[in-house]
């Protein structure tokens, strides 16, 4: 037992001293520094042994849960066959079979698949072909982008551009020019028609055009949308939003990108998050959920039409990653793919997406609970200091609260899970999709617990 401990505590200190983590003080001591080393459907352990449940599928990512053999032995096989080549001029079989597949499973034309690595490549991919379209099809002054208030969009300098997060963008500005942004679809915050959601859907879908009009439409190429936007804390569309927004983008000849880097494969209970809400967008961003998470890949899913240009030959798309469609990666989004079928993941998500929301609803009962809200198996909770008047908390307050406190409790008692401030103070669940009614139980238990603490301490 003693050489156990001896280890654990050499890992630590060596991942302490040459592991540099994302998005995340360094830790100062060992022991603040969780060791995850092994994971088992919706659970995952430390290297003392103590099972947590993963409230997050480790970032929007492990739909299928921990542990799937199936996916590991599709990446075995593909690697001792194949182990890689690249897109550039030549393609492999995985990949085509994926973008077959892809294609099938998009809505409306969206048939030509870019793959990439990441959700924030994906979401490069897509401003840099709307840039080129515009470009060849002779409107290069096509070029700005819009976005939501408080968004996420990913790292790279143009998805952070694109990214409506100002405290995420200082440190790295000047960043790359014409990106605006037009207002989150956050109905508990709403000053415009507060009592009527489907008026705040289309004030908020109409200040989509505002912004269109004051920049000038023969100047904009796109509008980046999340389904749910998850930045913020999980805000839904108002019913009638997204229908609003693709006429605005038809009548403007603005693209319409359908960020579904999160709500994409599952999430939502439908492969895209553009089915859930029944809209038809002119690109796809995806990543994430596509293989769960074992192994990296994303994907731009763009329609005929973008393609059109490109179809002759004489141009094409001066893009591409050197790891873009990876036979292994491909290879384990199609077994992923497969067990979802095989195990009707989509419609396990769908009946029960009414048990996971009204579950996580009787946490409103608490006095620092103001809000509930999401999609699917998407949900964000909204805390307060004042229920009545829906006042936030302070940067002390959400400091001392949220990342001081909520976040060590919540593991500390089994859960895994995300505290975020990056707009009001939110707890954001987002689980594999395997899990029902026992799971969420013990999620409500959790957060009624550490809930409860966090409450005395404002």
């Amino acid at each position: 037992m003693t050489q156990q401990v001896e280890e654990r505590s050499s890992l630590r200190a060596t991942a302490r001293e040459n592991l540099w983590l994302h998005f995340s003080p360094q830790p100062q001591t060992d022991h603040d520094l969780p060791l995850i080393v092994r994971g088992e459907g919706a659970y995952v352990y430390d290297d003392a042994g103590r099972r947590y449940l993963d409230g997050l599928a480790g970032l929007f990512v492990v739909q299928v849960g921990h542990g799937r053999t199936e996916l590991a032995e599709a990446m075995a096989r593909q690697a001792s066959e194949l182990a890689f080549f690249p897109l550039w001029s030549y393609a492999n079989k995985p990949a085509a079979q994926l973008a077959e597949r892809l294609a099938a499973l998009a809505p409306g034309d969206l048939n030509k698949v870019f793959f990439t690595n990441s959700g924030s490549e994906a979401v490069e991919s897509a401003w840099k072909l709307a840039k080129q379209y515009f470009r060849l099809t002779g409107r290069p002054q096509k070029h700005k982008v819009l976005s939501r208030t408080t968004s996420y969009h990913g790292t790279t300098h143009g998805a952070l551009s694109i990214t409506g997060i100002p405290a995420l963008k200082a440190d790295f500005e000047p960043l790359v020019p014409s990106t605006f942004r037009v207002p989150s679809t956050n109905f508990y915050r709403a000053e415009q028609h507060a009592d009527d959601l489907a008026a705040y859907g289309q004030w908020a879908a109409n200040e989509i055009e505002a912004a269109i009009l004051a920049e000038g439409p023969e100047t904009v190429a796109a509008v980046f949308l999340e389904p749910v936007q998850n930045a913020g804390g999980c805000f839904p569309p108002p019913p009638g939003y997204f229908q609003r927004v693709r006429e605005i983008c038809d009548q403007y000849d603005v693209l319409l990108v359908s960020d579904e880097v999160i709500c994409a494969f599952g999430r939502l209970g439908t492969y895209f998050g553009a089915e859930k809400f029944d809209y038809v967008p002119d690109i796809i961003t995806c990543a994430k959920g596509l293989t769960s998470g074992y192994v990296p890949m994303g994907a731009m899913i763009a329609s005929e039409r973008l393609f059109e240009p490109f179809a002759t030959g004489e141009a094409f798309f001066k893009h591409g990653y050197t790891f873009g469609g990876h036979p292994v990666a491909a290879a384990v989004a199609l077994a992923n793919l497969d067990l979802f079928e095989r195990e009707g993941i989509n419609q396990h998500v769908l009946g029960n997406e009414a048990a996971f929301r009204s579950t996580l609803e009787k946490l409103k009962d608490l006095p620092i609970v103001g809000d509930v809200r999401g999609s699917g198996y998407f949900y964000g909770i909204e805390l307060v200091k004042d229920k009545a008047t829906k006042e936030t908390f302070t940067a002390e307050e959400s400091q001392r609260v949220l990342k001081t406190f909520l976040s060590k409790d919540l593991f500390e008692n089994g859960l895994y899970c995300r505290a975020d401030d990056r707009g009001d103070p939110v707890i954001q669940l987002s689980p594999p999709l395997i899990i029902g009614q026992p799971e969420f139980d013990e999620m409500e238990q959790i957060l009624q617990s550490s809930l409860t603490a966090a409450a005395t301490l404002l």
